[in-house]
């Protein structure tokens, strides 16, 4: 009788204890990590009673958590990439949308800013059409301070994410190590809440850092950093930091410190969120700013260079339109030299617009780039005779001398577009005439007309002295009497840094003048050549205009927004894969629950029966022994 009511008692509190680990897998349904448990029943030793062995009931040998490790490595992986995708996506969504939209991008402007110069070349006398075309030009300069200034602020919130991120890891590193610590040196022992727990916190801090965790003999997890820096081991949490570039102090990066010592950790060191933020700012930001610098600086340069061969309205040669930034060159802030270098534009065509590192190696100049370390071209020795030059950029050696390994970053063209101005502010200092003007004689005889006048050297310092050019013959000429010069029909005649030419046959007698074109001129020959520079082939070796750069810069751009979008909703696929494979395992299913409770009720009410039974066997013993 004993024996039946200790195998009673016995089902009793094992299925009590199971229905509460059914119920308590029902209140967590909801809970991120959580992993059902499962209660494990066992028969009690049974005991020998000279015939066999008599049962003793059930107990429970354990609460099983239950996890798979291969799919929360799965889950754990995929969730690092999907934020780090995830982040580029959405930041560089935000900038094709800066440059796509005809609210904020450069397309219209650019337009606009050449349609004016079109419209002044057909009316070059017009007051109105002046006003215009400086005011489309401020509109233009506008609107590149405005996407500059956007991207300064996408900048920042890089280095704000980078804090933020920096803090949350180093709190999230400091719990693990400190849940290590409670679950010791059994996992087996470890309360299942408490294992889930961790695997939230690592899951979070994998998603800020990328990265992978493994599991010590005896159930302690480190974490590492997608670069494999410690980020936890065992009972240690590593700590990140913010640094400023040694470059660009306005730039943060994050650096792991240990003992004393920190290690930068570049995009390659550094997956999920945080890993997302610095690849954005070096393969969308960067380029986008570099890119767009350039855009402005060739523009300029380009129209400055025409303007200059024009005229304006007091008979005076055209000077710049737009006001040019000079190219940025910053030194190491560990520079033990005193050095200085002065850089400027040199060949256009050259300018690509990407970063430079330059070092000083004790006796030479030595450039490379700062992210690969693959060498770039370099020529000249740094003195104002012989300028080092590289990718269209010349740099003197303006003061102090340079130390061995000795750094400077050059940025060609970064921030350039947030600094262009228009230099002008008079609309009659707008050179919309050729400088100078030809005529033919009225008494020549021959059928050459003038055609093709336009200046080649608008520095010249003869540019303006009138010239007569007499024909001997169909076959010779002269200037101002120097000469013959042999002649061939279409022939180029070049003086004074202008240039002609003459359709038709000239006779032996016909003259030319050419003369400076004086004030208040309506003429538009100018106009007409700085309304076609847009089109101008100036970029890329003289391979690419500024309209074919405007489209490459908006196209380059959508396209890293695009395969940033396509990225992130395929690896949002792999995670929900992997996130549905651990539920299958670790997940709470409700029908399932709800199965386990009718099961576990009716067995409870069955070993309860068996009590009552053993209770009634007692009382029918006690009645028999009172009678």
């Amino acid at each position: 009788m004993s024996n039946l009511l200790a195998t009673g008692s016995s089902a009793l509190l094992a299925f009590q204890r199971a229905l509460s680990t059914v119920s308590h897998n029902v209140a967590n349904i909801n809970t991120p990590g959580y992993s059902r448990q499962r209660a494990e029943f066992e028969a009690r030793a049974g005991t020998y009673t000279g015939y066999g062995h008599q049962g003793n009931g059930v107990q429970i040998v354990d609460i099983r958590r239950m996890a798979d490790s291969l799919a929360t490595s799965r889950l754990l992986d995929a969730g690092g990439e999907l934020s780090r995708l995830q982040q580029l996506s959405v930041l560089s969504s935000r900038v094709d949308t800066l440059f796509s939209e005809a609210a904020t991008g450069i397309s219209a402007p650019w337009s606009g800013f050449f349609d004016s110069v079109s419209a002044l070349s057909s009316n070059a006398a017009s007051s109105a059409e002046r006003e215009n075309l400086l005011a489309q030009a401020k509109a233009l300069v506008t609107r590149f301070n405005q996407i500059d200034k956007h991207l300064d602020g996408l900048n920042d919130e890089v280095n704000k994410g980078l804090i933020a991120g920096v803090d949350e890891v180093n709190r999230l590193a400091n719990e693990i190590a400190q849940l290590n610590g409670k679950i010791g040196s059994n996992a087996n022992t470890a309360s299942g809440d408490l294992l889930d727990r961790r695997d939230q916190l690592i899951s979070q801090l994998v998603s800020y850092t990328g990265g992978t965790a493994v599991t010590q003999d005896g159930g302690q997890i480190n974490v590492f950093t997608a670069g494999g820096q410690p980020l936890v081991v065992g009972t240690a949490a590593s700590k990140l930091v913010t640094t400023s570039d040694p470059y660009r102090p306005e730039r943060l990066q994050v650096a792991l410190e240990t003992n004393g010592q920190r290690t930068t950790l570049g995009q390659n060191g550094l997956g999920g969120q945080m890993g997302g933020l610095l690849e954005f700012r070096t393969t969308v930001l960067d380029p986008a700013v570099a890119e767009l610098g350039r855009i402005a600086v060739s523009l300029a340069e380009t129209f400055n260079a025409g303007h200059a061969g024009g005229m304006d309205l007091y008979g005076q040669l055209g000077g710049d339109f737009f006001s040019i930034p000079s190219p940025k060159v910053s030194a190491h802030s560990g520079n033990s030299g005193d050095a200085v270098l002065q850089p400027a534009l040199g060949d256009l065509s050259a300018l690509n617009g990407q970063n430079v590192l330059l070092r000083f190696d004790g006796s030479n100049w030595l450039a490379t780039h700062p992210d690969t370390g693959a060498a770039i071209p370099l020529s000249g020795s740094g003195t104002a005779a012989d300028p080092l030059v590289v990718n269209g950029v010349e740099l003197v050696l303006a003061s102090g001398t340079p130390a061995t390994n000795d750094r400077f970053l050059l940025q060609p063209t970064a921030g350039a577009a947030g600094a262009i101005g228009v230099a002008i502010t008079d609309p009659s200092r707008i050179a919309a005439a050729t400088p100078v003007k030809a005529a033919a004689d009225l008494a020549n005889i021959g059928s050459g007309k003038l055609s093709g006048l336009k200046v080649t050297d608008a520095g010249h310092a003869d540019l303006l002295t009138p010239v007569a050019i007499e024909f001997i013959d169909a076959n010779q000429y002269t200037i101002d009497g120097a000469g013959p010069f042999a002649y061939s029909a279409g022939q180029t005649i070049s003086h004074n840094g202008w240039s002609l030419v003459l359709d038709g046959a000239p006779a032996a007698g016909d003259s030319f003048n050419v003369s400076a074109n004086g004030t208040n001129s309506s003429d538009n020959g100018n106009a007409n050549l700085l309304a076609n520079l847009d089109d101008a082939r100036v970029l890329n070796g003289g391979t690419t205009t500024l309209n074919g750069a405007v489209s490459g810069l908006t196209t380059s751009v959508g396209s890293a927004a695009r395969q940033a979008d396509y990225s992130a909703e395929a690896q949002l696929v792999i995670y929900n894969q992997a996130q549905a494979a651990r539920d299958s395992i670790s997940g709470v299913n409700l029908d399932e629950e709800a199965a386990d409770l009718m099961r576990l009720q009716q067995a409870y009410q069955a070993a309860a029966q068996i009590i009552s039974t053993a209770d009634n066997i007692f009382q029918s013993l006690l009645s028999a022994v009172r009678r």
